[in-house]
């Protein structure tokens, strides 16, 4: 719950048009496993191995056992635990080669996967996309390079050209034709599926007529990263004041030494009030430092 509208990262990925499949789109899951590799210190102590390359699945196809597990393969970057490789170089030690070991830091491994949960990070959202290009008068003497450079000189050389009012009033109309005559390619992400579609879509890989884009994503953090911030503490604690005064409830007519008897309503009661309040701050994005919301960047005033 706390990763869905917490628990993310921006970050941004970089990707090749012709990586994009008519009628279907472009999956982003997919673009985190082919990154490079990546070195990263803090790593679980027991050893994994990443795949260098890929191995097929008819590789496999003589193996009752590995042809179900690995049917599509494996593909590039794929993580597997020790159990798995060994299974793996069983059946055939000659590729034991394609595999790195990563153990303690030592290694170089894959970023973009979360080695506490054995699986990569999911890509939460989209909140923006910018297509480049390397051909045409557009890269360079662009209208909105020409304002910028007005709005510069009128307060740096003298009182002339656009100010910073009339600078913002054409970008907000520049905007609104890029929509109006479909300049700017817009998009659709379903996190369910990882997939990015764009409308209108790329022209036909191969064709020669290809772009490089920039997608800024909220991704998923690590699990480790995820458990360290504050509200989980709490939260955690609330749930275990929770089970604590349930358990406690059970035995509530039960008679101590001394003729006492066990208090469990004001536990169970402190741990519902303190989860709905948590629960509360994480749905309406209270305060900054429980890491449910972004702090404001700049004012003006």
């Amino acid at each position: 719950m706390f990763t869905k509208y917490a628990g993310y990262t921006e970050e941004y990925l970089v990707f090749n048009s012709d990586l994009y499949k008519d009628g279907v789109g472009i999956k982003l899951d997919d673009l985190f496993s082919i990154t490079p590799y990546f070195n990263r210190v803090n790593i679980p102590s027991s050893t994994v191995y990443a795949a260098t390359s890929t191995i097929p699945g008819k590789f496999f196809s003589a193996s009752p056992t590995l042809s179900s597990t690995y049917a599509t393969g494996i593909f590039q970057n794929q993580i597997l635990t020790t159990t798995a490789y060994l299974s793996v170089i069983n059946y055939n030690s000659s590729v034991a080669s394609i595999f790195v070991p990563s153990s303690n830091g030592q290694q170089q491994i894959v970023n973009s996967f979360d080695y506490d949960i054995m699986d990569y990070r999911k890509v939460v959202d989209i909140f923006n996309f910018e297509e480049g290009s390397s051909d045409g008068v557009n890269t360079l003497f662009t209208i909105e390079q020409t304002l910028a450079q007005q709005t510069y000189f009128s307060y740096a050389m003298g009182n002339y050209g656009f100010d910073l009012i009339s600078w913002y009033t054409l970008k907000n109309w520049l905007e609104v034709r890029e929509k109006l005559l479909a300049i700017r390619r817009s998009f659709t992400f379903d996190p369910r599926t990882q997939t990015l579609v764009f409308y209108p879509p790329p022209r036909t890989p191969g064709s020669g007529s290809k772009f490089w884009g920039t997608v800024a994503c909220y991704v998923e953090r690590p699990l480790r990263d995820v458990i360290k911030e504050q509200w989980v503490y709490q939260y955690a604690l609330a749930l275990s004041k929770i089970a604590v005064g349930n358990v406690r409830g059970k035995y509530g007519n039960t008679a101590l030494f001394g003729g006492g008897s066990i208090n469990y309503n004001d536990l169970l009661s402190q741990g519902l009030e303190e989860k709905k309040k948590l629960e509360d701050q994480l749905f309406s994005g209270a305060s900054p430092g429980m890491g449910d919301a972004m702090p404001p960047m700049f004012f003006i005033g």
